[in-house]
């Protein structure tokens, strides 16, 4: 029977999946403004900083606003970005709340880790999605073991 220790680490699974989506959607929002304030050719650090602050402040729900106002890049995956806003909300605002004393008994923490299961693969598969659109197939590349360390910028 699952744990309230297996429920804590599949939330925590859950919300890493939802800063890699928005993490990598602030990417392509970064990108695009760079390139159309010309700060590939000509840098401006100022000017790159403000963009950086200020896309760093944004969440989930308005990188994506922000993406559709900017580019058609993203309309193909509609239907599976806003599910996965749904569920990185649910995750963030209401969880716990809705499950309220689930987690007190092994039939309610099964029910709290299913909820978590199906959160955390709209999230993974809104995040594939989205990388696929950078390039990077994270299916690839799990099958055929590339390198998954971090490189030192």
């Amino acid at each position: 029977m699952p744990t309230l220790d297996d429920v804590y680490r599949k939330f925590g699974e859950a919300a890493e999946a939802a800063q890699l989506l928005e993490t990598e959607l602030g990417t392509m929002l970064i990108l695009l403004e760079a390139t159309n304030d010309g700060l590939i050719t000509e840098p401006n650090p100022e000017r790159a900083k403000d963009i950086f602050d200020s896309i760093n402040r944004h969440t989930l729900g308005q990188l994506l606003n922000k993406l559709n106002n900017k580019t058609q890049l993203l309309d193909d995956l509609e239907t599976l970005l806003l599910k996965a806003r749904e569920a990185r909300n649910r995750l963030s605002h209401s969880f716990f709340r809705e499950h309220n004393f689930r987690r007190n008994s092994d039939e309610g923490r099964a029910l709290m880790l299913e909820d978590l299961e199906s959160i955390h693969n709209a999230l993974l598969n809104a995040y594939k999605a989205v990388m696929l659109l950078s390039g990077v197939d994270l299916d690839t590349a799990i099958e055929t073991n590339l390198p998954t360390r971090h490189v030192p910028i």
